[in-house]
This record gives C-alpha cells, structure tokens and sequence, in this order.
C-alpha cells in the first residue's frame, strides 16, 4: 500500500513534535519518514532493534536424540525460529511471575515427537511443533510459518529409526540479551538522500549523477531553501523489515511506547515527582539481572547468614583459631 505525499505532509503539519509519514507499508514492512532529530531517530531505530518484546524458545528439554545432530544444535535452531507475539503484553516476564519455574501465564509449552519408520530421509519442520493449551490467547507462541507449502523452517533431518522427542518452554524476552527475541531482520534509516548537506564526499569519473544510483526517497525530499554548511538533517526515512512475528507496524508503535517509558523512568529517577524513587531499568529478558533474597538483615548479613559481627565460624569476630587478629578473644568484640 503506498501513501500520497499530500497525506504525509498533512501529517506532519498536524503534529506539534515529530511528524511521522507513512511512504509504503507490507505484511513485513514499513517504510516511513520522521521529522525529528538524529538522536531522536538513533534511538528509536535501537530501541525497535533491541527492546521490542517478543516470544521465543528459551528452554529445551530433550528426551530422545538420535539424529546426527547434537543437542545443543537443535536447541540453538528451536530458538530461531520466529514464534507469533501478537498482544505480547498478556504474557509475563518470568521474573514477575509468581510461578516455581514457568506457568501459562509466562511461558508457552511446545512439544515435538518425530520419528522416522521408512528408507526416505525425513525431514522435521517448525509446522511439526505442538503448542500447548495453557497460554494467554489461541495464537501466542504458534510458529510463524510464511512459505507456500506452509512447512515453516526446518529443524533437523532423520533417516531410518532415528527419533527426536522434546519439550520446549518459550518465554518472553528482548532482542538486548538474545537475537532470538528480536521482532526485525533488519532496521536502517538514512537521511539527505539528495546529499544537499554534503555529508558524502561522492567519487565519481565524469558526472556523479549518472554515476551513482539514486536513493528512492530522493523525491520525497524537497531541496533546502538556501545552502547552509552547519544544518543539521531533520527528516530520516526508516525501513523496517518483520519477521513475520509481529505486525510491523506494531513494532514502531511498541518502540515508541518504550522509549516514552524510559523517558518517564528517567523523570521518575531524577525525582521530578515528590515521593517517587527511580526504579524503572527497561524490559529485561527471562532470568536477566534476577534478585534473589541477595543481603538481608538491614544490610549486615555474610553470604553465610551470620550476622556482620560474626565470622564463619560462629565466634565473635574470631578467627578460625579463637582470636581475633589483634590477639585479644573474640567473644568480647573487637577492642
């Protein structure tokens, strides 16, 4: 679908902070422009990247492997492939669940029971993974399966009486601690496709413009009012490519929601609101940066559970020997 330029000025012009147009956009992807700043659009190139959340498979159970591949391999494979995460936000993260381990409600449960009976070689797809009932909706954490045949990415391949039977635990995560989790195949943005602010230097032998191929924004720009060597760019043009598990245009609007969160947990940090202390530190992956009960006891307890004023071995300061390093006993404290 391809939008007017008419349209995308009437947007931007309707905006008092950054205007975003939308130039063609795909089951896949998106291609838009902003009016905005380099930093601003940096950062939501990053953020769409690497803090988008999404579902993938993080733990893999193997009860029978006698393919030729290890079982480090197909669980590295499991992981890739691209499972739906549309309404991600019904799933928890497994640190804020309640749960031992992983429950319905942080994780998705796939199984995968394939064994080969014949003299052909069979070959076991991502379309063979069973999900479990127990999730939040009928559609998270199915595989994300876009070839013709609807086989979906392949996973191993098994000759005669070689089985594979495994269970998976998909769960939600970022794109900053694993690749797995990431919602894109590829984000870029550039700006002056024109090259008017001569940030290029271009080689050329007789004539630049014929020898190097223009951008297919350059008509979307308008040429600059007058030449000035120190502007700045101000319009970037965005390409954002899915991978199928989440719509793309919910990726932009999910990373613009992220950075609007992290700029309230920074407000939220610098104590512009009384009473409020910074605790936001962004979406974390599964087990990234876990508490645990950590130092109790208004912070002097050992890793040992005694109390600051005890050593290991249960004597007042003491040493393994009864004393303390200064020669006097350690049931009276340190002099």
């Amino acid at each position: 679908m391809d939008y007017g330029h008419q349209m995308m000025e009437e947007d931007t012009q309707a905006h008092t902070g950054p205007g975003v147009g939308i130039i063609s956009i795909g089951d896949n992807h998106v291609d838009f422009s902003i009016k905005s700043d380099l930093a601003f659009a940096n950062s939501l190139r990053r953020v769409i990247q690497a803090e988008v959340p999404t579902v993938a498979i993080d733990l893999v159970e193997v009860e029978t492997n006698t393919s030729v591949l290890a079982d480090e391999f197909i669980a590295h494979r499991l992981g890739l492939i691209p499972l739906d995460s549309r309404e991600i936000d019904q799933l928890n993260y497994s640190r804020d669940c309640d749960c031992d381990q992983y429950c319905g409600r942080c994780s998705v449960t796939l199984t995968l029971h394939a064994k080969c009976t014949t003299d052909e070689v069979m070959k076991v797809y991502a379309r063979d993974l069973i999900v479990g009932i127990d999730r939040p909706n009928n559609h998270i954490g199915n595989p994300v399966i876009t070839d013709p045949d609807g086989l979906g990415s392949l996973i191993c391949k098994l000759r005669k009486d070689q089985e594979l039977k495994l269970t998976c635990i998909a769960k939600k995560g970022i794109a900053k601690e694993h690749a797995k989790w990431s919602p894109t195949a590829a984000v870029g943005f550039e700006y002056d496709p024109n090259n008017h602010l001569k940030h290029l230097d271009l080689w050329y032998e007789q004539d630049a413009q014929k020898e190097w191929p223009k951008s297919k924004y350059a008509d979307w720009e308008e040429p600059p009012k007058t030449e000035d060597v120190d502007a700045k760019p101000s319009n970037f043009f965005f390409e954002v490519e899915s991978i199928g598990n989440i719509e793309p245009d919910d990726i932009i609007l999910e990373g613009v929601k992220e950075l609007q969160r992290k700029l309230a947990g920074l407000i939220h940090g610098l104590g512009e609101s009384d009473g409020m202390n910074g605790d936001y530190d962004g979406p974390r992956s599964p087990d990234a940066m876990d508490g645990g009960s950590g130092w109790q006891d208004q912070g002097y307890t050992t890793p040992y559970g005694n109390a600051g004023s005890t050593s290991t071995w249960g004597g007042g300061a003491a040493t393994a020997y009864g004393t303390t390093p200064y020669g006097n006993s350690g049931s009276n404290g340190w002099s």
